[in-house]
């Protein structure tokens, strides 16, 4: 038997259910929703959650369809799925609660006591992160913005979770990850390894949804929670991330994309007023890689408009 919040479930049965968090004005319960598929065989516990910012899409569908997919009777394992962890800020269609305003992936372990999203972070760190073995966090650039493919690998955590990261298949992967308050962090702290996998933004893409999927899949065979062999690259990039932000306010115009190397001086993006006057240029600061881009056209001062990526070294299996 395997338990996590309110569902108790049998080896080789599924099971969905909601972590009770809170009771809206309006008297609905609230929570993380949970899919949790138990297999027949031991093994690990998989955690893999999406809509942490409520405008990220394409993980939530990934997790659905792969979670559909699994057979319990040949899982070894339990696979618990949290298809969208901020069910307020989805209702919002925006990446902060509409209930309190807050950025979930920065509050983590959270507040018992505190506001909604300070008690939802609460609830994960005390009733999942026991509850599972290692944990994938799905997202892409929102509404505001497109990433590259990438997995984030939390600096300082390298010996626990390098492998968990190289098995999300992607080549970048981004070391570090300054800010706190994240999903990850809980878990890494528990001594768990944890991972976020980053993909698309700006809409909806069937090809984002995939390449989470893809991740999902490989990561499921590199524990051996599922039949195959995990495809790994020959070797992966690593690299640090430099946030650019706007000084001036108007209307905002990539001249690069997500993935594309360039070189110190490259010309990545610039912002005009209404008239098309060009107020400010965004230019590469060193040789790299853009990270992400805003898609938002409008932006104002300190927006974040690029993330470069220098180049660090590599990373060969």
């Amino acid at each position: 038997m395997y338990s996590i919040g309110p569902l108790t479930v049998a080896p080789g049965e599924r099971a969905q259910g909601l972590i009770p968090v809170g009771t809206s004005s309006y008297g609905v319960e609230l929570g993380i929703p949970l899919i949790v598929v138990n297999g027949t065989e031991d093994g690990p516990v998989l955690c893999v959650d999406a809509g942490v910012h409520g405008d990220e899409y394409d993980g939530q569908e990934a997790i659905r369809r792969v979670l559909a997919e699994i057979d319990p009777a040949t899982l070894r394992g339990t696979a618990v799925g949290i298809p969208c962890m901020n069910t307020p800020a989805f209702e919002a269609a925006a990446r902060a609660s509409g209930l309190d305003h807050l950025n979930l992936n920065r509050i983590f372990p959270g507040d018992a006591e505190g506001s909604y999203s300070q008690r939802l972070a609460a609830t994960f760190v005390e009733q999942v992160v026991p509850a599972v073995d290692a944990v994938v966090d799905l997202h892409t650039g929102g509404a505001y913005g497109e990433i590259a493919p990438l997995v984030i690998l939390q600096g300082g955590y390298e010996d626990l979770a390098t492998d968990l990261a190289l098995a999300a298949g992607h080549e970048l992967v981004w070391k570090g990850g300054k800010w706190g308050g994240t999903v990850r962090h809980p878990v890494l702290e528990a001594g768990k390894p944890a991972i976020t996998i980053e993909c698309g933004g700006a809409t909806y893409r069937e090809t984002n949804v995939e390449h989470h999927m893809h991740s999902i899949r490989n990561i499921l065979r590199s524990l051996g929670m599922t039949d195959g062999e995990a495809e790994l690259r020959d070797t992966y990039t690593t690299v640090s991330g430099t946030f650019a932000r706007s000084a001036a306010g108007g209307f905002f115009v990539a001249r690069a994309e997500p993935g594309e190397t360039c070189k110190e001086g490259d010309l990545i993006a610039t912002i005009t007023d209404h008239y098309g006057n060009t107020l400010e240029e965004v230019s590469a600061p060193q040789d790299g890689i853009v990270l992400w881009v805003r898609r938002i056209r409008t932006v104002r001062p300190g927006d974040e408009v690029v993330i470069f990526g220098a180049v660090e070294g590599e990373i060969r299996p």
